[in-house]
Order: structure tokens, then C-alpha cells, then sequence
């Protein structure tokens, strides 16, 4: 029984472009309490494959996080695979705003430790005693409250191409690493202010809202849906759209736009810019800011040393690889020396 993916990227993208049908960008995620999470994973994974279903999902005894690329014509039967799981009916389903054939190339259902990696080990800990989840009205009204403290919960990264205005924005990697800033930053306000949070889906405020509210604050939201589902309110209601910018996403597509505004830089020239890339280098692949005259300029590449690696033939490129493990810049995510113009 086929349990992985045979084709590779590259296979997969020519046959997508083949067949030229149309393709759902979506993501969700559940806590929930599962007994097996190799077996569930298993299940979804036979089941997905023949509905040629692709994306990255992470399975754990905590729950199911799932970001994928779903045939429109088999959203029904989607669908209803999801609601024939007792704590999947009636998910709440991210539907992305731009859709894109390639969005993901693979199937990959993984199993973690956790579906969101937290740091946490706190067995009083309970993830699914979470603050309360605000529509888009509701938290454009909380933004108006003298009293809210608005924070987000992505990494600086994600936050440079796009955010809502007035937010905190963190300076770190990972969503581990907020936890402690946030809780120290606010301690001395967990009663007298309002602890609104944001991400893209609404994953990791979850889990963030539950951390914080076991630490003692009384007043938790959370933008139900995150930034995805929030676009969505606003077009649909005709709401004061309060995001600035570009939502990043984790799949080939990288970002997808909320509003007009350009609030990021070109990390080689400076000139405004919000179209993160990969670096041509594959042994290199630092995630930055280029804008398309230093795309052709540097033949895609972040710096001198990676355009004269880019240049060599593969197989060359290949041997310069072997027995190196992937540079630290690539989990730096635009931090590298080499961008002038970096956040």
C-alpha cells in the first residue's frame, strides 16, 4: 500500500500544468486528543492521495495542522472525508484569498511532537482553554479600545511584508520565542488590558491565547481565522480594512496581498518591495526580499558568491554540496549578513 509520494516536484509540477484544473489553497488545524497519531496519519494519507489531494500536515497527540492544495471538483468529497471525523466536522477551513495550481507540489503528512512547536513543557499546561475568538467587526472594534494591545504572533519575517497597524510586532524566528517576550513585555498589565492576538490561520494564537491565560491574564482574544479569514469579512461585509500589506503563507506562493500598501524593502537595493524568494543556491536557499531588477541583476541569488555557485553546471554545484549540511542562513530567514537592506 503506497504510504509516501512517488513522483517528485518537478514531476508533479508538469503534470498540475497538464491537466490545467483548477486547484483550493486552504489550510486548518484541531487540537484534539489523538490515541495514535501514525495510524491517523496513515488513514488521511490513503485517503488524500486519491483525491489528489497535496500540502504539508502535521499530525500529533495534540491535534492535526494541515496547509494543502485541494481539485476544486473534489471539494465535496473533501469535505465530507472531514466531517466523517468526529473532531473534524465542521472545521473551520481557510480558504486562501489567491489560489495557485503549484501552491504545493507533494503530499507530506508528517507525524510531530507537537503540531506547533511551542518549547513548552508545562504539564498543567491545557491548550484547549483558549481566549475568546473575534470576528473581523468585533476586532476592529477592540482596535479602537484605548485598552487593547494588539500583538503579532508571526515572525519578523512575516511581519515586515504586512501587518495591522498599530501591532506589536516581535522581533524573533519562531513562535517559541515570542511566548517569553510578550508574557515579560505585558506582565505588568494582565488584568486592566486587553490581550489581543493575530497569525495567519489562527494556530498559533490558539495555543498562545490558552499559554496566556494560564499565566494569569484575564483578558484574551484572538482573531478568529487569523489574517486569512479576516480579508475575507472585510470584502465580503465591506469592513474598514485594517492590515497593511502582504499576508505571508508557507506554501510555493509565499505571499498573497490584503491591501495596497508596499510597507517592506528590497534587501540588496532598499526600493520598496514585498516578494520574498529563495536564493538560487540550493546550497544557500536563504528565504529574502528581492525586487525584480536585482532578480536579474543577481541571476536570483542573495549575494556575489551565491551567483558564481548558481553559474557552475549542476553536477558541480552537486559536488560543493556533498557531506555539508544546509547553511544557518537559511533558518535565519533574511537576517544574512550579505542584504544590505535587511529588517
Amino acid at each position: 500500500m503506497q504510504l509516501y509520494n512517488k513522483l517528485s516536484a518537478k514531476e508533479r509540477a508538469a503534470l498540475l500544468e497538464e491537466a490545467g484544473e483548477d486547484r483550493l489553497t486552504l489550510s486548518f488545524y484541531q487540537y484534539a486528543k489523538i490515541g495514535n497519531p501514525e495510524l491517523f496519519r496513515n488513514h488521511l494519507f490513503i485517503a488524500w492521495d486519491e483525491m489528489e489531494v497535496l500540502g504539508r500536515i502535521y499530525v500529533a497527540h495534540e491535534g492535526i495542522n494541515a496547509q494543502l492544495s485541494v481539485p476544486a471538483k473534489n471539494f465535496g468529497k473533501f469535505k465530507e472525508f472531514l466531517d466523517g471525523i468526529y473532531f473534524l466536522e465542521n472545521v473551520r477551513l481557510n480558504i486562501a484569498i489567491e489560489h495557485d495550481i503549484k501552491s504545493f507540489l507533494k503530499l507530506k503528512v508528517k507525524v510531530r511532537d507537537k503540531i506547533l512547536a511551542d518549547g513548552l513543557n508545562d504539564a498543567t499546561f491545557d491548550v484547549t482553554n483558549k481566549g475568546v475568538h473575534v470576528d473581523a467587526k468585533t476586532f476592529n472594534e477592540l482596535l479602537e479600545d484605548p485598552n487593547t494591545v494588539l500583538v503579532d504572533m508571526r515572525n519578523h519575517y512575516e511581519s515586515e511584508i504586512g501587518h495591522f497597524k498599530g501591532a506589536v510586532t516581535p522581533d524573533v524566528d519562531t513562535f517559541r520565542d515570542s511566548l517569553s517576550i510578550i508574557e515579560e513585555d505585558l506582565k505588568d498589565h494582565k488584568e486592566d488590558k486587553n490581550l489581543v492576538m493575530y497569525c495567519t490561520g489562527g494556530i498559533r494564537c490558539e495555543k498562545a491565547s490558552a499559554y496566556y491565560k494560564h499565566k494569569g491574564f484575564k483578558r484574551v482574544y484572538q482573531l478568529e481565522g487569523g489574517i486569512i479569514e479576516y480579508a475575507r469579512q472585510v470584502e465580503n461585509l465591506k469592513l474598514e480594512n485594517k492590515f497593511l500589506g502582504k499576508n505571508f503563507v508557507f506554501d510555493h506562493r509565499r505571499g498573497e496581498r490584503i491591501s495596497d500598501e508596499v510597507i517592506s524593502n528590497c534587501h540588496q537595493c532598499g526600493k520598496p518591495c514585498d516578494t520574498h524568494v529563495n536564493c538560487a543556491n540550493e546550497a544557500c536557499h536563504l528565504l529574502f526580499i528581492q525586487c525584480e531588477e536585482c532578480a536579474e541583476k543577481m541571476s536570483n541569488c542573495c549575494s556575489d558568491k551565491c551567483q558564481e555557485i548558481a553559474a557552475l553546471p549542476y553536477e558541480e554545484q552537486k559536488a560543493l554540496r556533498k557531506g555539508k549540511g544546509n547553511s544557518n542562513k537559511i533558518f535565519k530567514k533574511g537576517r544574512s549578513e550579505v542584504l544590505i537592506y535587511k529588517r
